[in-house]
Order: structure tokens, then sequence, then C-alpha cells
């Protein structure tokens, strides 16, 4: 020991012991922030990715539906007002409640309701207790969403049929696989976005699964706003 004696040892590797957990606790810290600026980094990647993309698209159906019926278009433009405002009153959250995300989401699936009519059917299964209490990550139902409408085909003869869902604490959001022939271009990285910031947020994985008849995601929902695994 450095001063030679029992009880002074005994200090030292006591004193020796409070430093480490101290670097530890600091170190932990450290990465916690990291991984929060990783995650916030994460998110406005995906809102950057998500809001030409989608402005884009819309103002081609916007104008398409003036041209041929000026009635439905003012609806869609309504609904798409609600969409950003509610999309801008996020702020920059990472984690909202679950009932303003499907609230962004239903926005965004009405609007395409209005576009592709018959050949688009969407329900929502989740009880009123679970939406007014979780919270997910913010754009998660909507870019699921969006997801499925990018990558299938739509047709009134064979509709695509978007479910979302409450089970024992995920979220679940079904689609019936039929691809296109030919897909947008696009970058394939949304849902690997998600995938990341919820590992970073919750320490949890989505799950996908996928049939030769069906698609699904589902994600699990955070009873905390602040969560940062």
């Amino acid at each position: 020991a450095p001063c030679g004696n029992k009880g002074c040892s005994i200090n030292y590797r006591r004193f020796s012991t409070i430093l480490l957990k101290e670097k530890k606790t600091k170190i932990e810290i450290e990465n916690a922030q990291l991984k929060l600026k990783n995650s916030e980094a994460l998110y406005q990647q995906l809102k950057q990715q998500i809001h030409p993309h989608f402005l884009f698209n819309s103002l081609n159906t916007l104008k398409s539906l003036i041209n041929k019926s000026p009635d439905v278009a003012e609806d869609y433009l309504i609904k798409l007002s609600d969409f950003l405002r509610t999309s801008v009153s996020a702020g920059n959250d990472n984690i909202v409640k679950l009932k303003e995300e499907l609230k962004l989401c239903l926005n965004y699936l009405e609007m395409q309701k209005i576009r592709y009519r018959r050949a688009l059917q969407f329900n929502v299964d989740i009880p009123e207790k679970i939406y007014l209490t979780g919270f997910v990550p913010v754009f998660s139902l909507q870019l699921l969403s969006e997801n499925a409408i990018k990558h299938n085909a739509l047709t009134n003869e064979s509709p695509l049929q978007i479910q979302i869902k409450y089970d024992e604490g995920w979220i679940t959001v079904i689609n019936n696989l039929q691809p296109k022939l030919t897909t947008e271009t696009t970058t394939g990285s949304g849902l690997t976005n998600l995938a990341e910031r919820y590992k970073i947020l919750s320490g949890d994985e989505i799950i996908i699964r996928t049939t030769a008849i069906q698609f699904s995601v589902s994600i699990k929902i955070l009873r905390n706003e602040n969560s940062n695994h």
C-alpha cells in the first residue's frame, strides 16, 4: 500500500473503487448523450427525406385533382394543410404520443384515399387507452403506411389493404403483398432509419415479417416520452 499500513491500504482501495465508478458513470452518460444526438440526427434525416418527396407528390396530385374535380381538390388541400400543421407541430421531438402519430398517419392515408379511391382500403384497431397513453417515434406509422403504398400496386380490382392494429404492447402495420412491376426510385433507407432510431431509443428491434401474400412491420409502444435506451 502507498502509506505502508493496513488501514491506509483499505482506504486507498475504496478511493480507487469510487474513482472507477465515477469514471464508468461519466462514460455511460457520455455514451447516452452520443446515442441521443445520433437519434436526433437520424430523425432529422428521416424528416428531410419525407417532406420534399411527400410535398412533390402531393402537389402533383393536387394539380391533377384541380383539373378533374375541384371539390375533391379542396378536400385534399384541407387534409394536406392539416397533415403539414401536425407534422410541423411535432417540432424536433423524437418521440410523440401515439395519438398524435396516429393522427398524422390517418391524415396521410385519407389524402391517399382521395387519390386512389377504391384502390386503397385501410382500418385501425387500437384501444383508446393505448393511443392516449403510449408513445412512438415520430413519423413511424406514417412511414410504414407510405412504404406500403410506395411498393405495391393499387387497383380497383385488387385494392391495397392496410391494417394498423395493437397486440400486447406492439403496433403492427400490415398490408397485402402485391409488388409493383416497376417501383419509383428510392434509397430504401426509411425502414433502416426507423430500425436504427428504435434501437437507440428503446433498445428494441422492429419486427419485419414477409409471407407470400402479406408484409408487416411491428414496433413496440414506448411508455416514456423521454425514452433513450
